[in-house]
């Protein structure tokens, strides 16, 4: 199983990813010591998924991830899944 996933920080920060274990990967962009996610390091946490979907196939989540991060799935993302302010 993959899944695509869509953090947010307090901030008000997103970051996209994919990955083969989610709760793995949330507790690696929520390190200190954070070493695989230039990203997320930069930024202060806590980092919460406020979207995922899931996938057979990582080519699949491969794929879903590149959608997300067009300007199209941004906008998406902003329309369909982000609180409206």
């Amino acid at each position: 199983m993959f899944w695509v996933y869509v953090l947010r920080n307090p901030e008000g920060r997103i970051y996209i990813g994919q990955t083969d274990d989610l709760d793995k990967r949330l507790s690696e962009h929520n390190d200190p010591l954070n070493t695989r996610s230039k990203f997320t390091k930069r930024y202060p946490g806590p980092w919460f998924v406020i979207y995922h979907e899931t996938f057979t196939a990582r080519l699949e989540a491969l794929a879903r991830e590149r959608a997300l991060k067009s300007g199209q799935g941004r906008a998406w993302l902003r329309r369909e899944i982000l609180p409206k302010k």
